[in-house]
């Protein structure tokens, strides 16, 4: 029985138990091993290739079907924008006035930067009973925004931050970065989703579950680069959980207040909880590879927000489903 109930809990929470396995193991391993892998890797263009797999997989696994019925709800996928474009970046600045140590204050001014989730909200949202259509269009239209906001509002974010850490934030070459890494790849995988969806289906295969492999992927090669500063910042972990638990409440409170401020009932609201308040992994990941590698303690950001945030939509989840019945 205690075997089934193990079985049972890693398939419905593998991706969770990856995450911390692969930044456990890698960050325990003294010889540096899975270290040095990743560190190969991340010489010869890995990142860029597994972010591209990403979101091109991402593309082929979006039920875009649902997107023309998404775009009838105007109000609730501008509510969402807003708080992804607008209310984090803000929030993000509150909480940065606080006495942090500056690689969290970068971890916590990426990920406010960062656009939604690709699947997780999607699912979230119709799993409590909301409008899935309308989550998918917030899902396209920030992941495609994000090529142009991003680097501005980093830059905004980080400011003086970057200039002393000897970094230059260069917009237009970050926005092409983006372009070839996140548009381009899931437009592909958009424009050749009806032959992989065929593929998936003749093979059995779960596209969800190859995406997070990558992601687990990605996020081993990040781990692996920033190993030794991630280990000298260990003692930051409870700092971490309490700035990234006040976060992301944060966002749902303010996507909440909004909702109800516009009208939003039940059945529309929570394609603005769940993706609003949710911010894309692999992204944030590359980003602070790319720009911010000696501050380890910004990719620890990243990952707990990422663990943290799952967990916390996933008790809301519950709960409104437990309202649904009642």
């Amino acid at each position: 029985m205690e075997a089934a109930a193990v079985r049972s809990f890693l398939k419905k929470y593998w991706f969770l138990t990856g995450l911390i396995l692969v930044s456990g193991l890698t960050v325990a391993d003294r010889t540096e091993t899975l270290a040095q892998v990743g560190r190969w890797l991340q010489a010869h263009r890995g990142p860029d290739l597994v972010i591209f797999a990403i979101f091109f997989f991402s593309g082929t696994a979006l039920q875009t079907e649902q997107v023309r019925s998404g775009l009838s709800d105007w109000r609730a996928t501008a509510t969402a924008l807003a708080v992804i474009f607008v209310v984090s970046p803000l929030w993000a600045l509150v909480l940065g006035r606080l006495p942090l140590h500056p690689g969290l204050m970068i971890g916590l001014f990426l990920v406010a930067a960062m656009p939604t989730t690709l699947s997780s909200g999607v699912v979230m949202t119709g799993a409590a009973g909301g409008n899935m259509a309308n989550a998918l269009m917030i899902t396209l239209l920030a992941n495609f925004s994000a090529i142009f906001t991003v680097p501005v509002v980093l830059t905004f974010l980080v400011g003086d931050a970057a200039g002393a850490a000897g970094v230059l934030i260069n917009k237009t070459a970050l926005m092409v970065k983006m372009a070839k890494l996140v548009a381009l790849p899931l437009g592909l995988g958009i424009l050749v989703r009806p032959t992989f969806q065929g593929f998936y289906k003749r093979r059995g295969i779960n596209p969800n579950v190859v995406n997070g492999c990558f992601i687990l992927a990605i996020v081993w090669i990040a781990v692996s680069k920033s190993r030794p500063t991630i280990v000298n910042g260990l003692h930051l972990l409870p700092s971490v959980v309490l700035l990234v638990a006040g976060f992301h409440l944060g966002l749902l409170a303010a996507a909440a207040a909004l909702g109800r401020l516009l009208g939003l009932g039940r059945g529309r609201l929570e394609s603005v909880l769940f993706m609003g308040s949710q911010k894309t992994l692999p992204l944030s990941v590359l980003i602070q590879t790319a720009l911010f590698p000696q501050y380890g303690e910004a990719l620890v950001f990243c990952v707990c927000h990422h663990v943290i945030h799952l967990i916390m939509d996933g008790y809301l989840v519950g709960r409104l489903q437990t309202g649904r019945k009642e």
